[in-house]
Formats: C-alpha cells, sequence, structure tokens
C-alpha cells in the first residue's frame, strides 16, 4: 500500500485517469436513465423493452394538430335537445392563459382554429372572443380563423371591429320552419332564429367574412327540404350532421340533455341526403365520419376523446405540452382527410364575389 500511495504521489496521471473514467461511466449510466424515462418505459418499474419501445415510436408519430375546435365556454343561452357539448361547467380561461394555448398549438404546426361553445358570443359579450381572433390572425397570422354559433347574440359592432381577422363564420340552423326550431330548442323567447341568420348573411357579405351554414338532422327535421332557402343564403359550405349521441352529453344518466328522441337511423339521414344531393355546397356527416374526426379542445384546453362514446379529457396543453396531450385526442387523422376536413378555408383564397 505504501509503495503504491508513494507512486500516485510521485505520478499522479493514473489516479486522474481513474477518475476521468469513472466519471464518464456515472454520466453514460445517468444519460441511459434518461432516455430510458422520456421514453416512458421509467413510469413503470415492471415495463419491458418493447413496452418503451412501442411508446417511442408513438411520440415519433405524433399528430399534427393541423385544425383544431376550441370550445373554451360551454355556456350557452340556446337548449338545443341534441346538444352535445352541454353546460357542465362556466369555467372560461383567462385570456393570457388561452392565448399561450394558442401558441403553443400554432407552434405544433396549427393551420386553422375554430372557436365554438356553448356559445362563443355569449361571454364578455364576444369582445374575449373578438380579442382571440384577432391574436390567432395578427400575431400568430394562421391562414384560418372560425367561428360556429348560433348567431344570437352577434351584433354589427363586433364585424366592423373584428372582421377583418375571421376568415369563416358559421351559423348554427336546424331548420327553416321557426315552429320546428322551437321544439328543437334553437330558439331563445321571441326572437327570430331565420331573421337573425338571413341579417348576419349579408353582415358577412358587407364585411367579407366567409359565411357557413351547420345543420343537425335529427326526427324533427328528417323531412324537411331546405334547398331553396340554402341555395338562396349561398354559403360556401354548408355542414349536415347526423344527431349524435355522446354520454355524458346528450345521454347517460350524468347528462344534461336526452337526446334520444332526436335520434335517426343511417337510413334517414341518406334518405336526406338523397333529397338535397342537388346542393352543391352540401358536406355531409354522418355519426361515422363525425365522432373521432375532431381534435376538440374544452374550456381547459385538453383534448377530449371520443373513441368510447364519451368525452374522455386528456391533460391540458397547457400543463404538458401539445405532443404529450394529442396522444390522448383519439384523433382519427385518415377520417378528419376522407370526410374533407382540409379545404380552402383561408378568405384570401376563396376568390369570392363580395
Amino acid at each position: 500500500m505504501k509503495m503504491f500511495l508513494s507512486s500516485v504521489m510521485k505520478s499522479p496521471k493514473p489516479l486522474v485517469h481513474l477518475f476521468i473514467q469513472t466519471l464518464r461511466c456515472m454520466l453514460v449510466s445517468l444519460f441511459s436513465a434518461l432516455v430510458y424515462w422520456t421514453a416512458g418505459a421509467c413510469k413503470d418499474a415492471s415495463a419491458s423493452p418493447s413496452d418503451a419501445k412501442a411508446h417511442a415510436n408513438k411520440v415519433q408519430n405524433v399528430t399534427t394538430p393541423t385544425s383544431v375546435n376550441y370550445h373554451f365556454t360551454r355556456k350557452c343561452n340556446y337548449k338545443c335537445g341534441f346538444c352535445f357539448h352541454t353546460a357542465k361547467t362556466s369555467f372560461v380561461l383567462p385570456l393570457e392563459e388561452a392565448k399561450r394555448g394558442l401558441r403553443l398549438l400554432m407552434e405544433a404546426g396549427m393551420e386553422k382554429i375554430n372557436f365554438s361553445g356553448g356559445e362563443p358570443f355569449l361571454h364578455d359579450k364576444g369582445e374575449f372572443l373578438g380579442k382571440l381572433v384577432q391574436f390567432c390572425k395578427e400575431d400568430l397570422q394562421l391562414p384560418s380563423v372560425s367561428i360556429v354559433s348560433n348567431g344570437s347574440m352577434i351584433k354589427e359592432k363586433w364585424f366592423q371591429k373584428y372582421g377583418d381577422f375571421l376568415d369563416i363564420l358559421a351559423i348554427s340552423c336546424d331548420s327553416f320552419d321557426e315552429e320546428t326550431n322551437q321544439l328543437i330548442g334553437r330558439t331563445q323567447g321571441r326572437k327570430s332564429h331565420l331573421d337573425n341568420l338571413y341579417k348576419i348573411r349579408n353582415w358577412c357579405q358587407d364585411y367579407k367574412v366567409a359565411f357557413k351554414i351547420n345543420s343537425v338532422i335529427n326526427t324533427f327535421n328528417i323531412d324537411e327540404d331546405m334547398t331553396e332557402h340554402i341555395n338562396q343564403l349561398n354559403p360556401v359550405r354548408w355542414k349536415v350532421f347526423q344527431c349524435l349521441l355522446i354520454d355524458g352529453e346528450n345521454a347517460g344518466e350524468e347528462a344534461l340533455r336526452e337526446a334520444e328522441r332526436f335520434v335517426i337511423s343511417d337510413q334517414q339521414f341518406e334518405e336526406f341526403l338523397d333529397r338535397h344531393s342537388g346542393v352543391s355546397c352540401l358536406v355531409p356527416e354522418s355519426n361515422e365520419k363525425m365522432r373521432n374526426s375532431y381534435l376538440i379542445l374544452d374550456e381547459y384546453m385538453r383534448f377530449l376523446d371520443c373513441r368510447e362514446g364519451r368525452k374522455d379529457p386528456s391533460k391540458s396543453i397547457l400543463d404538458v405540452g401539445v405532443q404529450q396531450a394529442i396522444l390522448f385526442s383519439g384523433f382519427d387523422e385518415k377520417m378528419f382527410l376522407m370526410r374533407g376536413g382540409k379545404y380552402t378555408w383561408s378568405k384570401a383564397d376563396m376568390k369570392l364575389d363580395w
């Protein structure tokens, strides 16, 4: 031992070399553990190497959130009996937090944002919505910014202030008969839903916003022929949805709506489509096409997975980021493309006759 210490003192290089080698081994081990943890294997001590590899592949194949639907509020002034996104909370994110989330989505590849609810114009009389629309177009420079609304809360002064930043405004209208709208719940008091629809169509023309109509086909409107009105309104798209049941929203014990009485069969839906086959702007969406082909963010900015017939939330993108949260979205990108989810969605590219 004395000889060893004596030799080390005379020539410390072997000791330094030993220290460097030991440190290198420690760093390699630490790095390996970090990679293993990142792949997800460390979340479960019993996870096999194949599990870690599968998780790593899943991360590599993460979905790009090209088109996102942000339901920033659940509150609504209408009581549509088939509503599948009901007022289960009154929560709305602070404006700056919502903007932070939208920026994260843009950085992850988002090209189109659609604001919905609830009724998006209800919160802060449309000012919150207007500021988000302006932020997405002016700051994030997204190719497409759109809104889905029932139209009852929209004022012309909103178009004057924010119309330049909006590409598409979709108004929900399920019938061109006021009594049918009353039966469905697509109304508030004595206000005429149809008068609002036509008024907003004219504002969209005046303020250069592409106009769109969404209709939910159900037992109350299945026999209606809407061809004349749709052709007169001339929307860029007429989205026609088959009434869809979602457990916890419009079906089941915890639901705020009971939509079973609105449900139609696949054959009935096809008959409605055949009746309107001459309408060139019609875009049909059956239950099969609709269920998993939307990237839906709720009021907490959580993706909602509808694969099991209910809405199972991911963690918020504000907490875990977009790539981690989107793994639990249940999004079917192939069906999204099959249903025509990607189209000419920037008004600058539509070449509309204003």
